[in-house]
């Protein structure tokens, strides 16, 4: 039987070309980036530029993992927000905190793993894997956080978006003191009017922080269920007039279920009719059969609703460090893609979520009229 005219033989030929000289980031991503996880970070390239840096597509962003310390809130995140390609944000508070020690004109520094931690707390030094910084830091972050969150604007119950949208502003503020020449996060977030979502706010110094304030009788009170809806609301206004949604996910955990269970919310909790996000990029090294990869595959997610079936060709999983991901994942889509006109999400919140409540109200009454018509035909 020949072979050479199955459709499983015209991908692109593999090639053995030397590698040249500096060659740039897309070329060695498009030439040489050919089969395994090299091949499935190529693809994620694509989809992510080819097909989701686009003005209709929503673009959700969520972070897991100690990736501020080792600088890539400055180094990518940060440009990713400038240039319109990501809309909104779900995250670790831990990243968010660590990216504050840079805004405050912090230091930390490239060590190495292999140190005894014994002498390292004597010395007050903190280790992040290879990372090293004073304990200081810290104590100085926490100092910044507890004095901020005593302002006026913190005392009042809140989701997570509007209380980083408001620490974004004084983070901003300090790096304009400070004459920072790289924004964090949550300052470019706030001018760009990126939400940013933390789904497990206690979870992280941040959080620690605010329960201070709380315990010395502020009434600062942050609600995570606010930002289930927001979230949806993002979602399903991305999709009710025919633009798409798409998620990149570095990690797993609590940000990345956030970031994928506003669809089963929209489904299966509000019965608004919906199919799933359009596009969906994992970065990861967790493997799915230990239960370790925070919802599995693109395919396992269909079966939740969370990726529309129709089209999980537009889906893939790169088993690769974040860390090397992210930087090559940026710089290819940067040197690929002009920046994109931002939506400024964080403003249209209220508006979001009034039309997610309206035509689950909607549902609600179609619902119920039905019930009725069945009870009537009932009795006849």
């Amino acid at each position: 039987m020949k072979s050479h005219n199955s459709k499983y033989l015209r991908g692109k030929r593999i090639v053995r070309s030397p590698i040249p000289k500096n060659v740039p980031v897309s070329t060695l991503v498009d030439e040489y980036f050919q089969a395994y996880n090299a091949g499935r970070l190529r693809e994620a390239c694509k989809i992510f530029t080819d097909k989701m840096i686009r003005p209709d597509v929503t673009i959700g962003l969520s972070l897991s993992g100690a990736l501020t310390p080792a600088g890539l809130g400055g180094s990518c995140i940060v440009p990713l927000i400038k240039a319109g390609f990501v809309d909104w944000i779900v995250t670790t508070g831990a990243n968010l905190y660590h990216d504050l020690h840079f805004a405050l004109g912090e230091t930390l520094h490239q060590g190495t793993p292999f140190i005894d931690d014994r002498i390292l707390r004597e010395q007050s030094v903190i280790r992040i894997y290879d990372i090293l910084f004073d304990y200081g830091v810290l104590l100085r972050t926490d100092e910044f956080l507890r004095t901020v969150f005593r302002n006026d604007e913190f005392q009042h119950e809140m989701g997570t978006a509007e209380f980083h949208y408001i620490l974004g502003k004084y983070v901003a503020k300090r790096e304009k003191v400070l004459k920072m020449k790289v924004k964090s996060i949550l300052a470019a977030a706030y001018e760009c009017g990126v939400p940013v979502y933390t789904s497990s706010p206690g979870d992280s110094s941040i959080g620690m922080n605010v329960a201070e304030v709380e315990l010395s009788g502020y009434r600062m009170r942050l609600d995570p269920l606010l930002d289930v809806n927001e979230t949806s609301g993002i979602v399903y206004e991305a999709k009710r007039k025919g633009g798409r949604s798409g998620v990149i996910i570095f990690g797993g955990g609590s940000p990345k279920n956030f970031v994928l269970q506003t669809e089963p919310q929209i489904q299966e909790i509000l019965k608004i009719d919906e199919k799933g996000h359009d596009f969906f990029i994992q970065v990861t090294d967790a493997r799915m059969d230990t239960g370790g990869l925070s919802g599995a595959t693109p395919a396992e997610a269909v079966s939740w609703g969370k990726v529309d079936p129709a089209q999980l060709g537009d889906t893939v999983v790169a088993y690769v460090d974040s860390t090397i991901a992210m930087p090559v994942m940026t710089s290819y889509a940067l040197a690929k893609k002009k920046p994109r006109k931002q939506k400024r999400l964080y403003d249209r919140r209220a508006e979001l979520v009034a039309t997610l409540r309206d035509e689950y109200l909607r549902g609600l009454r179609k619902a119920a009229k039905k019930g009725k018509k069945k009870k009537s035909k009932a009795k006849r």
